[in-house]
């Protein structure tokens, strides 16, 4: 079983900056990591998705130019810059893990049904 566990969030002012770490143990067999936000009433959206074998990244449209995610294979650690933030990226972020090797197509990085482990989430809270 995955365990993961997110730090890094907090409160900024629109245009910051922060960066959101997950650490995982037991991470044998993973094949995707990925960030997921949830706002109050909405829906669960993928943020970012990496295939961390192979380093290649997914990015929501409304993050693409702003948003970074990495995946140190040495740490078990994944990470996610966030810049130029703005009010409406306000959310819980989720760090998640899948097993499935089959993400990258059709946009599965971005199905939450599809990962196994979720973390227990991190606030990001940005302000007008």
């Amino acid at each position: 079983q995955v365990q993961l566990l997110e730090s890094g969030g907090g409160s900024v002012q629109a245009g910051g900056s922060l960066r959101l770490i997950c650490t995982a143990s037991n991470i044998r067999g993973t094949n995707f990591m990925a960030w997921f936000r949830q706002a109050p009433g909405k829906e669960r959206e993928g943020v970012a998705a990496i295939y961390i074998y192979y380093g290649t990244t997914y990015y929501a449209d409304s993050v693409k130019g702003r948003f970074t995610i990495s995946h140190d294979n040495a740490k078990t650690t994944t990470y996610l810059q966030m810049t130029d933030l703005k009010p409406e990226d306000s959310a819980m972020y989720y760090c998640a893990a899948a097993r499935d090797g089959t993400l990258w197509s059709g946009g599965g990085w971005s199905v939450s049904g599809r990962y196994n482990s979720w973390g227990q989430g991190t606030q990001v809270t940005v302000s007008s």
